[in-house]
């Protein structure tokens, strides 16, 4: 057999067992929905939906900072019970500058409660439940407030997955 014929011999297995080659991020089949909800190009904004995989009501969409998640609507797009519910979030920001999204498990972007970052590259995390704060507390259904940063305002192991 020639060696065009055995490269696609191997293509064509490797495609049948789900093994293709890599996507731009670090995704799997489960949050293909996540994909689907990307918008056409970089806008600028933060997603959040209540439902893992980037499903169920999406929560609200934003380019700016939210101090408190749990207030009565007086100020930024999410409001109580929003910080009750958060499962799956976006980073469609912009390249360059403040970039990378904080959330916190407190109001006022208090770190010293814990936090954790969403990279523009990650593109979004389809399960909070598997992401913690400092504290220890899980990330899923514990957001209280979030801001744009750069990213050496993340420490290490404070990453979104």
């Amino acid at each position: 057999m020639r060696r065009p014929a055995i490269a696609a011999a191997v293509v064509i297995a490797l495609a049948s067992l789900g093994l293709g080659a890599p996507t731009a991020s670090a995704t799997t089949a489960d949050d293909s929905v996540c994909g689907e909800e990307w918008p056409n190009s970089r806008d600028g904004n933060l997603r959040v939906w209540q439902d893992w995989g980037c499903q169920g009501i999406l929560l609200g969409t934003t380019p700016g900072n939210d101090r408190f998640w749990g207030d009565s609507g007086t100020e930024g797009v999410f409001n109580s019970p929003d910080h009750l519910a958060p499962s799956s979030v976006m980073n469609s920001g912009f390249l360059g500058g403040k970039d990378v999204v904080a959330f916190y498990a407190e109001k006022d972007y208090q770190y010293q409660f814990g936090y954790v970052c969403l990279a523009p590259g990650e593109l979004w995390a389809d399960n909070l439940t598997d992401n913690y704060y400092q504290s220890g507390a899980v990330v899923n259904d514990n957001i209280r407030s979030h801001q744009w940063v750069t990213a050496s305002a993340c420490g290490a192991g404070t990453w979104l997955t």
